[in-house]
């Protein structure tokens, strides 16, 4: 080890981490058992989580046609009543009161003069 690297800031802290970490491994049987039952926890979580998953993409999976039957049948009425709507003519009986107007009206001609 030179003199240039025990000056290093970035040096000194890569050996106190190392210090550290080497200080805070699990020390005998003790620690042992302790890691061991926290990976077994970890493992019994994540295969919960998998199961659970798994359940509600299932449960997605059998719910879509239902689904797709009801906005079948919504698409169906929409159809339906937008040709009620287009059906009919100038003369075609108005549902809604604002689309006539009442009172009287004069036809005029477009050439005075014609006659």
């Amino acid at each position: 080890m030179t003199q240039r690297s025990t000056r290093n800031a970035a040096w000194q802290a890569a050996q106190q981490w190392r210090a550290r970490a080497a200080q805070s491994r699990p020390a005998g049987l003790g620690g042992s058992i302790k890691l061991f039952f926290t990976w077994l926890l970890f493992g019994a979580l994540m295969i919960v989580a998998l199961m659970l998953g798994l359940v509600l993409v299932l449960i997605g999976w059998a719910m879509m046609p239902f689904i797709r039957h009801r906005m079948k049948k919504r698409m169906e009425a929409m159809r339906a009543e937008q040709a009620t709507d287009i059906g009919g003519g100038p003369y075609r009986e108005s549902r809604r009161p604002h689309d006539a107007l009442e009172g009287r009206f004069d036809v005029k001609d477009d050439d005075p003069g014609a006659r």
